[in-house]
């Protein structure tokens, strides 16, 4: 073999990831539904009652297969819907079959001097058993101060393996509201099932935090999902331009924003706070990009159905309107690729069906429900 041939083919083998796991080049798509008007969420109901939906303008959807798509179910909250603002994530209790409760996540608006802002809201009702009503909605949490004119308001919800509820909530496009224990913004939230701080969250007995505080230093969490092989919650959130990351937040830690980040500013210039891509007491993310794709919603594949898949993360991507799929040797991100390219969709949410299917949400006018395998 002449020279340079061997060395580029040495070449190649060195910058080839330790591990790469076999591409899915064409994985089967399915439209189940269409007409969505820019959905967020759905969250799979027990046994086989399919689903339900949020749509952000304020609707919450029931849809099963061979029934279709339900009217919009009263019941829900006033919500704010402005920018990115709206009804949010949808998350059925884990005694969901007995209790009949689901969760919601909202923006609500402020009231007197605040009316012309919005924060994260949080609260529970119970669905009918025809899935027609959502009675009795109580609010359970609020962020507060309101600070947001339609930015950076999280949302992400899911329950811990004992049962604790975490609740991501953006920074409301006020960099400094991260880094203050003091307030609610920019930060993840560990919470009993009512709404109130768990007891040994890490600042309970410090004076002037927040007790409901689990973690700081986050900017626009848009994903979040307990990692089943280590009972661990893991959480994505958008960078600014550029600096998007996956973190795995531990109790009391600090994950940066805006004192790191990989991302500049959207004028181009550097983040006024930021001390470089690290900083003293800070977390770095597990992992991240240097050009955004725009991260949303994301789930682990732990599913028999398609083995090729598990041990794999998979996250949407809004602006390069991707499937991102990071596979996973334990805690470390080993390789990384990019599916339904061809389809030039927005992805906001991502599940994993109790069938090992994939299920998506496209974020538009007309949004869509599809069903994503790897055969």
């Amino acid at each position: 073999m002449p020279l340079p041939r061997l060395s580029a083919l040495l070449l190649s083998c060195v910058l080839l990831p330790a591990f790469a796991a076999p591409a899915i080049a064409a994985p089967q798509v399915t439209v189940l539904q269409e007409g969505l008007v820019h959905p967020w969420s759905l969250a799979f109901l027990p046994g086989d009652r399919g689903m339900l939906i949020t749509e952000r303008d304020g609707n919450l959807r029931h849809w099963q297969a061979g029934k279709g798509l339900s009217d919009p179910i009263p019941g829900v909250p006033k919500v704010w819907a402005n920018g990115q603002g709206g009804l949010l994530e949808v998350l059925p209790a884990p005694d969901f079959a007995t209790s009949r409760r689901v969760y919601l996540s909202y923006a609500e608006q402020g009231s007197g001097e605040e009316s012309d802002k919005a924060g994260t809201a949080l609260g529970y009702g119970q669905l009918s058993a025809d899935f027609s009503r959502l009675e009795g909605f109580k609010r359970i949490f609020q962020q507060q101060p309101k600070l947001s004119v339609g930015n950076h308001f999280g949302g992400k919800l899911a329950f811990d393996r004992q049962g604790n509820l975490f609740m991501a909530l953006g920074e409301n496009n006020q960099r400094p509201t991260a880094q203050s224990l003091s307030l609610l913004q920019g930060k993840i939230v560990r919470l009993t099932p009512e709404g109130q701080p768990v007891a040994d969250n890490p600042f309970v007995n410090r004076s002037g935090a927040r007790p409901e505080i689990w973690s700081y230093g986050h900017r626009n969490p848009q994903g979040l999902a307990l990692n089943p092989w280590s009972g661990v919650m893991w959480e994505n959130e958008h960078g600014p331009r550029g600096g998007d990351e996956v973190n795995i937040p531990l109790a009391g830690k600090n994950y940066g924003w805006p004192l790191a980040t990989h991302g500049i500013n959207y004028s181009g210039l550097a983040i006024p706070e930021a001390k470089g891509e690290s900083a003293a007491g800070t977390e770095p993310p597990l992992y991240h990009w240097k050009k955004s794709p725009g991260i949303s919603g994301m789930a682990f594949y732990d599913a028999d159905r398609f083995p090729v898949w598990r041990h794999s993360l998979f996250i949407g991507a809004l602006a390069q309107e991707e499937l991102i799929r990071l596979t996973l040797d334990g805690d470390k991100v080993v390789d990384e690729e990019r599916l339904l390219s061809q389809r030039k969709e927005r992805i906001r949410e991502v599940r994993v069906g109790p069938d090992g299917y994939l299920y998506l949400l496209t974020d538009a006018e007309n949004g869509k429900l599809l069903r994503v395998g790897a055969e």
